[in-house]
């Protein structure tokens, strides 16, 4: 009896060892599977990207602008504009016509003038005085004759048109004092002439000579002057 008994409890420790034995090598298997250390032996290593940081300095790179088309070279002051249509220059001859309706004061012949005015026209300055008595109402820019065209002396004026018609240039003469004759044609004082298309000839060259031998003045300036000037005004050109 005693012996049955003893061979049963060998069996039970036997099967009770043998679990533990398998237990163990399970949980053995998992751990070892399952550890890093393991998989470097165990499985095929997969290359990774390594970022490497660093800094450097780069030089800027230089950008040389070239233009796909070279500039026309700038205004020079010593230019003179370009007269459209292009003309043969004679000097001291204008053509005038009354425009529209306009009031025209004119005299063949200018009588002894008793009144305080005078204009003073200074060529090598470039420059119109004007005054009532003793006293300087007006000071002008003006542009005489290009190539001494704007006869010296001391004139008067002798006729008076809101705006004078230029036949041999084609222009317009607004604000005009005809102040003495060149042959059969008079020239004078005006405003800046103004072209068939309408644009303003030499605007931006006043103080300069640039007329083909009046006195020219601003548009307002030459407004001005043709409200106070009177028929038998004095005119002195001088140098």
């Amino acid at each position: 009896m005693n012996n049955f008994f003893s061979s049963g409890r060998n069996r039970l420790y036997l099967t009770f060892s043998l679990l533990l034995i398998c237990g163990g090598l399970v949980l053995a298997f998992f751990f070892i599977t399952s550890s890093p250390v393991s998989a470097a032996f165990f499985s095929t290593p997969v290359p990774t990207h390594e970022n490497v940081w660093a800094f450097v300095d780069v030089p800027k790179a230089a950008y040389t602008f070239t233009p796909l088309v070279t500039p026309a070279p700038l205004f020079t002051p010593t230019d003179l504009p370009t007269i459209t249509p292009t003309v043969t220059e004679t000097p001291g001859v204008m053509d005038m016509q009354v425009i529209a309706d306009a009031p025209v004061y004119q005299a063949q012949s200018v009588p002894g003038y008793s009144g305080s005015k005078y204009i003073l026209v200074d060529i090598s300055e470039q420059h119109m005085y004007v005054y009532e008595g003793d006293v300087l109402v007006y000071s002008f820019v003006a542009s005489t004759g290009i190539n001494n065209a704007t006869r010296v002396g001391t004139f008067a004026v002798q006729s008076k048109i809101p705006n004078a018609y230029g036949a041999t240039w084609n222009i317009w003469m607004p604000s005009w004092l005809g102040i003495y004759w060149a042959g059969g044609l008079e020239n004078g004082i005006h405003a800046l002439p103004i072209l068939p298309n309408g644009a303003t000839l030499w605007a931006g060259f006043l103080g300069r000579p640039v007329s083909y031998g009046c006195v020219v003045l601003g548009s307002y300036e030459a407004q001005l002057l043709y409200d106070w000037a009177e028929i038998g005004t004095p005119v002195e050109i001088r140098w």
